[in-house]
């Protein structure tokens, strides 16, 4: 195979493939690992969500209402 500055070997080419392969797996495992944090934020909004209700329904069922409390949403 011809290069930009000369031939390589067949032995070199192969160490290049390889390493090339390398890099493609760690790419992978990291844009992997970034969708579970996605969905991992996506989860524990929800949870949020899904607490705040809960407690609101427990209020309820004691026939109170619930405290008033000023959340800072998050982006």
């Amino acid at each position: 195979m011809k290069g930009v500055e000369g031939d390589l070997s067949d032995r070199q080419f192969e160490v290049l493939l390889q390493r090339l392969d390398r890099i493609g797996d760690e790419l992978a495992k990291a844009s992997k690992r970034l969708d579970n944090d996605e969905h991992f934020l996506r989860l524990t909004k929800e949870l949020a969500t899904l607490n705040e209700s809960l407690q609101a329904l427990a209020y309820a069922a004691l026939g109170q209402q619930a405290p008033q409390v000023r959340r800072r949403r998050a982006g």
